[in-house]
Parts: structure tokens; C-alpha cells; sequence
């Protein structure tokens, strides 16, 4: 007979709780929770991150820098916590960090800002969709109006509309301060969906979610169009110091990042660099971002040029990075630390935090390409991870 995990209606976020369900998974799988049920934060403080509390999931935290950053947001040098298990990782990174420190800095400019919920309307053909398409148009500041009844934060910055069948796709572009904002868009689309059901005639149903918001998913149009922050982070690294950091020259990491570019391209990669979402995953587990949206902000576009006196020029731009400062597991006690750190918790400090993030992508960038022309790569995992 199956058990129930233990649970309790009014009291389910306390110690008391999280040590009967600690005994009931240790009786039901036979197994010690002794590391599990080490830690210094309050049961209490979880309540709406997580259900059936028991105890935490410690991952290593290491420290990279100091960071230069040359960015609007955030400008000066920073220490950037990030939790791990790859060994090697926190090194590689430290590394990228010196030489982008001592070229000078990352410039960071956060170039584009939007969170979406896209809803689908059916009708009974294609030229119902199109007419409906029409007045979704000239109806739209009292669809945004409704929309923002439900937040003091989110703003309707515009609608998109994509025809299919007898279908039409709407999707919501929303600012969402310095909260991620999926719940908030939900939310926020739902009332316009509902008062845009209530005053247009023929429509068959609506879908709260077509899927073109691709909600933790890859997609070609959030590369396009952008989902969360768009971040580009660049550096031109005088070749002189590219040989000596690095140990190899300008010349041969820019014919290296054309034939990736094939590679990439061949491969139907989402990422023309090397490894961002290394960087990304590891700074979000720190600062209490949803993990899952590593989906997203794992795209990335890399750029790369050789200037007249043959310094290296290299960029990324992230697309889609999905980060916030205030709200969701950005409140928790570790995250809150974390973000300290940086100068990046509460209000007013997500644009800082992406610019931050940036520069920390663009230093692994560069460090993990110079190991691989180098002849590092493996080198270093042998002496540093697990291979060792």
C-alpha cells in the first residue's frame, strides 16, 4: 500500500514537519538524511518556493574576480558567487575574469527588455482571425489598461499577432521591474484575455498559452524578439596580452570561432559560443533564480573581429536572460547573501545584475576557447576535476 508524504494543512512549514518527512523518506527508501537536514535557514522562509519541505540540497559555492564590469548599471569590479559541482569551472572563469580585467573591462549594455504570455484565439475561419487581429489593434490601449489592473510593476509594452489556420496568436510584450514576472504576465494576460472575450463577438475559445511564449523552452523567435533581458557583453583584447594570458594569438582564436560558427550551424545549435549556460546555470543557483529558465537564457550569439592593429574584439549577446532581483527565490537567506555580494538585491538592481551576468559569460567565453586552442582543456580537468 502506497504511504501519503506527511503533511499539514496549517502548520506544514516548520521544523517539526520537515523532520517527520525526513523520517518517512528515510523509512520508505532507506536511506540517511544526516546531510539533508543540515542547514541554518527557518522552514518558514520557504513557504512559496517549495512544498514538502526536508531540508536543502547544498551545492559548492566558489567565487570568481574581481569582475571588471564597464557597464551602465554596473560599473567597478565585482566578486561573483557561483554554485557548482563541475570542477575547473570557478577556475576557467577567474581566469577569463583577469584577462577581461586586464584588457580594460567587459562592456555591458542591456539592450532590450520583455516578458510574455502568448494566448491563442480560435475562430471559425481564417478571415474571422484577421478581422479580429484588426481590432485587437485599434483596441489596444484598453486591452493594456485592463492588463495592468493586476500589477503596480508590469507594463503592456505591445502586442505581437502571427496568423495560423483559423487561429490567432497574440503575444503579450510586457517590462516587469525587477521581478522575472512569468506569474505576473499570467496573470495580467488573463484579465485582458477575459475582457477581450466579453466585448469581441465570435470567438470560438481562447488558450491562455499558445505555446509562442515558450515558457522555459528555446525558441528561434525569443532569439529574435527577446524574452527576459537582452545583455551584450564585448572586450577587445590587445593581441599582446592575448599571447600572454592565453598563450595563443588573436589570429588563431578568430579562425577557430569561424569554423564553430559551421559547426554551430550545421549542428542546429541554439549557441554559436561555447559554453554560456555554464556560467548562467552557476550564477543563478547562487542568486536564487528559477534554474529552469536556463532553457531560455542559454542562447546566446558570439562575434568576433580582428581590428586593423590585429586586438581581438569579441561579443555575446544573450537574448533571453530571465533574471530577477526582487521575488521568488531571490528572497531566500543563501540567495540573499549572494546577492549582497553583488550589490544587486531588491529594487532597482536587476539591469545591474544582467550586466554582471554578461561580463561573467563573456569570461568564460574567452578562457574556455583560449584552453581548447591552447591545449588546456583537458589538461586542467585532469588536474582539477574529477578526472584528476
Amino acid at each position: 500500500m502506497s504511504m501519503r508524504i506527511p503533511r499539514d494543512s496549517e502548520h506544514d512549514y516548520t521544523e517539526d514537519m520537515a523532520q517527520q518527512r525526513r523520517d518517512f523518506a528515510s523509512t520508505q527508501t532507506a536511506t540517511s538524511l544526516s546531510h539533508v537536514s543540515h542547514y541554518s535557514i527557518d522552514p518558514a522562509v520557504t513557504a512559496g518556493n517549495i512544498e514538502n519541505f526536508i531540508g536543502v540540497a547544498q551545492v559548492p559555492l566558489g567565487l570568481v574576480g574581481p569582475l571588471l564590469v564597464d557597464g551602465e548599471h554596473a560599473k567597478g569590479e565585482f566578486y561573483v558567487p557561483m554554485a557548482t559541482t563541475e570542477g575547473t569551472l570557478i577556475a576557467s572563469y577567474n581566469r577569463g575574469a583577469r584577462l577581461l580585467r586586464e584588457a580594460g573591462g567587459a562592456k555591458v549594455t542591456v539592450v532590450d527588455d520583455a516578458m510574455q504570455r502568448a494566448p491563442v484565439f480560435v475562430f471559425d475561419d481564417a478571415r474571422q482571425a484577421r478581422e479580429f487581429g484588426v481590432w485587437v489593434e485599434s483596441n489596444s490601449a484598453q486591452i493594456a489598461a485592463q492588463a495592468e489592473t493586476t500589477t503596480s510593476v508590469g507594463k503592456l509594452r505591445n502586442i505581437e499577432q502571427y496568423a495560423a489556420a483559423r487561429m490567432r496568436y497574440l503575444r503579450f510584450n510586457y517590462t516587469t521591474g525587477d521581478a522575472a514576472g512569468q506569474n505576473m504576465v499570467g496573470k495580467a494576460t488573463f484579465v485582458a484575455c477575459e475582457w477581450i472575450a466579453a466585448n469581441y463577438p465570435g470567438i470560438r475559445r481562447y488558450m491562455l498559452s499558445g505555446a509562442m511564449d515558450t515558457d522555459k523552452k528555446h525558441s528561434q523567435l525569443n532569439t529574435l524578439h527577446t524574452r527576459g533581458k537582452r545583455v551584450i557583453a564585448e572586450v577587445t583584447i590587445p593581441c599582446d596580452l592575448l599571447q600572454k594570458t592565453m598563450n595563443i594569438s588573436a589570429a588563431a582564436l578568430y579562425k577557430a570561432r569561424a569554423i564553430n560558427q559551421v559547426g554551430a550551424f550545421m549542428a542546429g545549435s541554439n549557441n554559436t559560443g561555447a559554453h554560456s549556460a555554464n556560467g548562467i546555470t552557476a550564477v543563478f543557483i547562487a542568486t536564487g533564480q528559477d534554474v529552469a529558465n536556463v532553457a531560455e537564457s542559454s542562447a546566446a550569439i558570439v562575434f568576433a573581429d580582428i581590428d586593423d592593429d590585429g586586438n581581438y574584439y569579441l561579443s555575446i549577446t544573450i537574448p533571453s536572460l530571465i533574471i530577477a532581483t526582487y521575488g521568488g527565490g531571490t528572497g531566500l537567506p543563501t540567495q540573499q547573501e549572494c546577492l549582497n555580494m553583488l550589490g544587486c538585491n531588491g529594487a532597482g538592481k536587476v539591469y545591474k545584475l544582467a550586466e554582471i551576468i554578461g561580463a561573467t559569460v563573456l569570461a568564460g567565453e574567452i578562457s574556455l576557447m583560449g584552453a581548447v586552442l591552447a591545449g588546456d582543456w583537458v589538461t586542467s580537468h585532469d588536474a582539477l576535476g574529477r578526472n584528476r
